[in-house]
């Protein structure tokens, strides 16, 4: 085997370097973030912090964009293409149209779709099993519930938040048979993501009902329905991120749904070219959704109830409970 000069050696790892940095800078990851943006504590902030992970890890940037009006969409998806992206994931289902218009004129870019279905070559649609962690949710409720009436809050109403609400509800009578359960909708439009004024009144509404545990699936609306909850000294359940941190203490738990994990490493397996185009469907069995338990929520999160929950998680993967799906009628 021949020998290197060790002079030679400082100019080869100065090529090997530079070779490094080229095949890095020819990846050039992006998001597109929902209505509300990526600061929203919930669905969006989820994603951005899966992509900040990525570049924490690989020192790789990404480019981002959070629309404030749905043309926005398109037009910024077609730029970042136009400009070279790699991969661009689009954070939500409103984004579906979007991705599919765009998609087909790139063909060579890889797309990503949370929470909706594109049917591409170029595509990749990543949806999770609410419904599991909801039910999860709504036994912890009914287990923490002192009034046997609990509520429901979500944001838009369209299937993705019905099913949020089935698990809830078949996790509480799963518990309670006889609970009582109020639950309202935001909204019938993309602003119902983003009004906290109107869910700390759908909050207050329930409470002065009798409830005393409340569950938002709703973004940031939902940070006023814990503040409500918060002020009438009930519980509320977080939703998408751990927002336990938000009212230490007055957040019982949070349905914990890892779009930081779905960005993170679809960003990841571009990068490795290991990336597939088609469907992934994350749930419990897959770690993609869950429930939140720390120092914040520890204190009434209470061993017993978290026994109870584990065993159901448990039965759950295994098929012993059935969670049921919402259907649309």
């Amino acid at each position: 085997m021949p020998l290197v000069s060790p002079r030679l050696i400082p100019l080869l790892l100065g090529f090997a370097a530079s070779a490094a940095l080229g095949a890095a800078g020819d990846f050039k990851p992006a998001i597109v973030y929902d209505f509300g943006g990526k600061n929203d504590r919930s669905f969006n902030q989820s994603a951005s912090e899966g992509a900040q992970r990525f570049k924490k890890e690989t020192g790789i940037a990404y480019r981002e964009f959070e629309i404030s009006n749905a043309s926005q969409r398109e037009q910024y998806m077609r730029q970042l293409a136009q400009r070279g992206a790699s991969i661009i994931v689009a954070v939500g289902f409103t984004q579906a149209s979007a991705v599919q218009d765009v998609a087909k004129e790139f063909p060579a870019v890889k797309f990503v779709v949370i929470d909706g279905v594109v049917d591409l070559p170029n595509v990749q649609s990543v949806n999770f099993r609410e419904q599991e962690s909801s039910y999860l949710c709504g036994m912890a409720a009914a287990l923490a519930s002192k009034t046997g009436k609990i509520g429901f809050v979500g944001g838009m109403d369209i299937p993705l938040i019905r099913k949020f609400e089935v698990g809830y509800k078949a996790g509480a009578a799963y518990v309670n048979p006889a609970i009582e359960i109020f639950a309202n909708m935001t909204g019938t439009t993309p602003l119902a993501w983003n009004d906290p004024t109107r869910g700390s009144e759908l909050a207050q509404s329930q409470v002065g009902r009798g409830a005393d545990v409340i569950f938002h699936a709703a973004g940031a609306t939902g940070v006023g329905v814990m503040q409500a909850a918060a002020d009438a000294h009930i519980l509320s359940i977080g939703c998408d991120s751990n927002q336990d941190y938000l009212h230490p203490g007055s957040v019982l738990t949070s349905a914990v749904k890892r779009v930081d994990v779905a960005v993170y490493t679809t960003f990841l397996d571009a990068k490795n070219g290991t990336w597939k185009a088609g469907q992934r469907v994350l749930g419990l069995a897959e770690d993609g959704v869950g429930y939140s338990l720390d120092d914040d929520n520890r204190a009434i999160l209470t061993p017993a109830i978290v026994a109870r929950l584990e065993q159901a998680k448990a039965d759950i993967i295994a098929g012993k409970i059935k969670v049921p799906e919402y259907r649309a009628q």
